[in-house]
């Protein structure tokens, strides 16, 4: 997914497609929030995310959610290591975890 050294204060972000009925969603609206665990973890706690603009990434239906984490970030300071990265996403009637990948912490 995305490797960051563990001094750095940046976005770890997370290609989003969601669908109603079958047809393109746009979920800019809904919440977002990023967990991160130990690989093979469940997520515990959550930190606030967001999204990148409010239009699909240039050539598809998905979106990029994104969360602020490094020192001085409203985010974790994760040390050195790897870990699994997940959104929750609040929607009405649905609230989805879904797995998004790795991150790598250098």
């Amino acid at each position: 997914m995305q490797t960051i050294d563990r001094d750095s204060k940046e976005y770890v972000g997370a290609e989003v497609t969601a669908t109603v009925q079958g047809q393109p969603y746009n979920p800019t609206s809904d919440p977002v929030e990023f967990a991160f665990t130990a690989i093979g973890g469940r997520p515990v706690t959550w930190y606030e995310g967001g999204w990148d603009g409010q239009n699909p990434i240039p050539g598809s239906n998905s979106y990029r959610a994104q969360a602020l984490v490094g020192p001085g970030s409203s985010g974790p300071t994760l040390a050195k290591g790897k870990y699994a990265v997940f959104i929750r996403i609040t929607d009405n009637p649905e609230q989805p975890i879904i797995p998004v990948g790795q991150l790598t912490v250098t």
